[in-house]
């Protein structure tokens, strides 16, 4: 739910209560628009209002199933197709003045008629397949490919939707260093203040895949729809370089298999290839995983690094939250040997990428 719950209190004050607490956090992390969204869903659940028939159901959910997420992610979605022109008005992704106070009746109106879409929403985990991650994740796999000296072999689990797996078509650049495609319309530029990724670092894929528990066909309107609507509203630069990223993405193939991280991860690591590095990678994930889930697929790593060799080595690459929820952390291990480094600190979606890793 967001907080830790207190028994001797009714479920509805521990949700009113979790709401506030993180209605300032989202603020901190770019959206004003959703800090004062959550102020207004506390404050009608609170009261008795539409908005706890919704989320009375996922009380008892731990907190990082981001049930107030998954909430607005579905009212944004029926913005986003244009089912909610009295909200439209409101929301910046769609041209709208910003005020999410004056917008907040509507939501509550409509969060009366229990939309089916909004319903739905909160089945599903949120999808955001954020390309900005691909500014730290970038560095990590570069100095895979620089140290190893071999093409890589990619399986990310998470996927989402693919987009990025395909980060080779994207350009990143700092002080006039830069890799990638210099002709992309996904940039990243002058995101890494304190010192930059191996930008000279020379990098071949051989394959590319991915899994996600319920992949997103980026290629579908629909699947483009769901995916924008996970983007909060205010927060413009990340629609424009999903936007960007989606179009790219209508015309090359992206393997996304329908799998749990567990199952499919030992079945892509069962065999060692020769002659490449595989790399491993996640962003924001692992929090969706149950603990059973994660000692599996940390297992099953471990268990592949003990086969590994200098021709074929594995890497371990991950981007997920630190230590405070507004921040991340982009660490790398490496087989033969199982050394993890901490390589970078960033912002859980686009943002400045504190690269600590400098030699």
């Amino acid at each position: 739910m967001g907080v830790t719950a207190d028994p001797a209190r009714s479920a509805r004050d521990r949700w009113a209560d979790g709401l506030r607490l993180l209605a300032p956090f989202s603020t901190e992390v770019g959206s004003p628009f959703y800090g004062t969204m959550l102020e207004c869903m506390a404050r009608d659940v609170a009261d008795g209002g539409p908005t706890w028939p919704l989320l009375e159901p996922f009380t008892d959910e731990p907190p990082e199933n981001v049930y107030h997420i998954r909430l607005l992610g579905g009212v944004h979605r029926l913005v986003l197709s244009g089912a909610a022109p009295e909200l439209a008005r409101h929301y910046p992704s769609v041209g709208g003045d910003g005020d999410a106070e004056t917008a907040w009746p509507f939501v509550r109106d409509l969060l009366a008629t229990r939309p089916p879409v909004v319903v739905d929403a909160l089945t599903r985990p949120p999808q955001t397949n954020e390309v900005g991650r691909s500014a730290a994740l970038v560095g990590g796999l570069l100095i895979v490919a620089r140290d190893t000296k071999l093409p890589l072999r990619l399986r990310e689990l998470g996927s989402s939707g693919g987009l990025n797996l395909w980060f080779d078509r994207y350009w990143f650049s700092q002080d006039g260093r830069g890799w990638g495609d210099p002709t992309s319309t996904v940039r990243f530029e002058d995101l890494w203040p304190n010192g930059s990724p191996p930008f000279d670092a020379g990098l071949s894929i051989t394959d590319r895949r991915g899994c996600d528990r319920d992949p997103i066909d980026v290629t579908s309107d629909a699947g483009r729809l769901w995916l924008l609507a996970y983007v909060w509203p205010d927060q413009t630069a990340r629609f424009e370089l999903l936007r960007n990223a989606l179009d790219l993405a209508r015309d090359v193939p992206t393997t996304v298999d329908q799998a749990e991280i567990p199952t499919w991860l030992e079945t892509q690591l069962a065999v060692s290839t020769p002659g490449v590095a595989t790399v491993v990678f996640h962003s924001i994930v692992w929090q969706y995983l149950t603990a059973e889930q994660k000692a599996a697929a940390e297992a099953t790593l471990h268990e592949a690094g003990a086969r590994a060799t200098a021709d074929a080595p594995l890497a371990w690459l991950r981007l997920e939250l630190g230590s405070e929820l507004s921040s991340s952390d982009l660490r790398l291990t490496t087989w033969p040997g199982g050394t993890e480094r901490l390589l970078a600190r960033g912002a859980p979606h686009v943002g400045p990428v504190e690269w600590l890793d400098v030699r």
